[in-house]
């Protein structure tokens, strides 16, 4: 590589031919560390310029000392949309500039969180596995156990960024009257013709709640015991944002009891979802390994995302999405 090539570290789990391809007409240079262990990881970002993150549940994070051991880097560019491994403080403290790939999977999201009301809404799971054991319920048992219609359903959405804002209209486009909350109320104008409530009035008027905000000390256990208590009976809850938001335990005692007629959980507080999990007690619940946002389109979308405002740093371009408040200028530090 020439002398002017960014020094680039990838942390885990992209291989470092994946990222040398991906950036191949980028002026960077592409290590990665020899082991997860963080002795190694900081002695990487020692001569680093830039690092691309990591994305695993349990991922690599810069915090203050990762940001001691490298005082070259110019920018993180973060994988996903969920920036929670890093320390946003740390990093603005440093002047680094932290971005993740805002939206990029909005749709594949929205279209799962669909698909798992209808699941549920019309036991689509129980009815599969009642036909694979080799049995044929009768309608009157699907209509015992609720199944129900979708169309005109109540829908309170608990987070309205850009998978809030695709869930408005394609559940408007049901016939469902759509309310949201977030911490920032949106401008009229993009709000989808959804209808913003305060939290505990958008619970107590959901017969379906979607969970899509984002996890901070702000939304950690932000819909506990007390709070799903308020959902009307027979609501379907929808958890697809990050684990910790929804109280595990609560939901599962609120199915067992009947107040809930159905969940989906596509993220968890401990991933993967330990044995003993309540959870996996109820045929009420859909259980996925967080692959809500996973298709070959968002990858792709994701991908070209990382390579554009890689492209944009090391060119002087301000880059997008920019997280902790820094500015979008990328300078370099040598």
């Amino acid at each position: 590589m020439p002398d002017s090539a960014w020094r680039l570290v990838s942390l885990p789990p992209l291989p470092r031919e994946k990222v040398t391809g991906l950036l191949s007409g980028l002026p960077v240079d592409v290590v990665l560390p020899a082991s997860r262990a963080r002795k190694d990881v900081f002695a990487a970002l020692s001569d680093a310029d830039l690092v691309l993150g990591d994305w695993s549940p349990d991922g690599i994070g810069l915090d203050a000392d990762a940001l001691g051991a490298a005082p070259h880097l110019a920018f993180v560019q973060q994988p996903s949309v969920g920036v929670q491994a890093h320390d946003l403080d740390a990093l603005a403290a440093a002047g680094v500039p932290l971005a993740n790939v805002a939206g990029f999977n909005a749709v594949a999201v929205a279209e799962w969180v669909l698909g798992s009301v209808f699941s549920l809404a019309r036991w689509l799971p129980w009815s599969q596995d009642e036909v694979r054991a080799g049995r044929w319920p009768v309608q009157d048992e699907i209509l015992g156990r609720g199944a129900t219609e979708v169309a005109g359903r109540r829908v309170g959405l608990v987070g309205f960024g850009p998978i809030g804002q695709a869930l408005a209209a394609r559940f408007a486009a049901l016939g469902c009257p759509v309310s949201y909350w977030t911490r920032r109320r949106r401008d009229p104008a993009d709000e989808h013709g959804a209808t913003y409530r305060e939290l505990d009035r958008l619970l107590s008027s959901s017969d379906v709640l979607v969970n899509v905000i984002a996890l901070g000390p702000q939304t950690r256990g932000l819909l506990d015991g007390g709070r799903l208590a308020l959902l009307p009976d027979g609501a379907f809850l929808i958890c697809a944002s990050r684990g910790g938001i929804v109280d595990e335990e609560a939901t599962a005692a609120a199915l067992a009891s009947g107040r809930l007629a159905g969940a989906a959980f596509d993220v968890f507080a401990a991933e993967p979802l330990p044995a003993d999990s309540p959870l996996r007690a109820s045929d009420r619940v859909l259980l996925t390994p967080h692959v809500a946002g996973t298709t070959r389109q968002s990858m792709a979308r994701l991908m070209a995302g990382i390579v554009a405002n890689l492209a944009r740093a090391v060119s002087g371009e301000p880059v997008r999405d920019v997280v902790n408040g820094v500015g979008p200028t990328v300078r370099r530090r040598r």
